[in-house]
């Protein structure tokens, strides 16, 4: 079999330097907007995230209406993020899994990779198993757990762009499905994200990132 080769598309070095460079940045320039294509890589990059059995148990609703980003923002302790960055993310995780979510997954799955669904019988069982253990509570509990994958993702892939973005959690998830009809749609608000650029005024961009100390969080076993 023939090896599959790799291009590194950056070096550790310009890694280190967009997480460095990345911080949840608490006011951002209202004047400056991302451009079309980048916002489209942004958006590419959410639907390429990860998730556990790839069964994806979330959607995100970016919010254009400057008057739902007012609505939100009161519903947000008045955080200017919600009204000033450029684009505002909503995560919304879906509040329960049944069995025709496995089956439209393993639909798409077999359509996308060519594959015969009896192939993937399998894995639709063990789906169904895994969740199967679980009670309506933890299974919204695990989708959770999932969209913040997400969250991470969309925040990396802002800062090797070179994007400013703030993860907001400070929010009223019951006002939030209100705002924005969420409410029966099996779909509830988790966490939100504002984008744009930094303010020159934001005294917080420039202040030192503090971690605890490397061998404090990185065990070696």
């Amino acid at each position: 079999m023939q090896e599959t080769k790799r291009t590194m598309q950056m070096s550790p070095e310009e890694l280190l330097h967009a997480l460095n460079f990345r911080y949840a940045t608490k006011v951002f320039d209202p004047k400056r907007k991302i451009d079309e294509e980048m916002w489209e890589a942004i958006e590419k990059s959410l639907v390429l995230t990860p998730s556990s059995f790839g069964l994806q148990p979330w959607r995100f609703l970016v919010v254009k209406s400057e008057e739902t980003r007012e609505r939100l923002k009161a519903a947000s302790w008045g955080q200017g993020q919600v009204t000033d960055a450029s684009h505002f993310i909503v995560f919304a995780g879906r509040n329960e899994l049944a069995q025709e979510h496995v089956d439209e997954w393993i639909r798409r799955l077999a359509e996308v990779q060519g594959t015969l669904l009896e192939k993937l019988a399998g894995l639709s069982g063990m789906i169904t198993g895994f969740l199967g253990k679980m009670d309506d509570s933890e299974k919204q509990s695990w989708s959770t757990r999932q969209v913040y994958i997400a969250l991470g993702q969309l925040m990396l892939g802002a800062a090797l762009l070179g994007l400013d973005a703030c993860p907001l959690e400070g929010i009223s998830p019951v006002a939030y499905d209100e705002i924005l009809g969420l409410k029966g749609s099996g779909y509830g608000t988790v966490v939100a994200c504002a984008l744009g650029y930094r303010s020159a005024d934001d005294k917080y961009a420039d202040a030192k990132k503090a971690r605890f100390l490397h061998e404090q969080m990185v065990e070696h076993v």
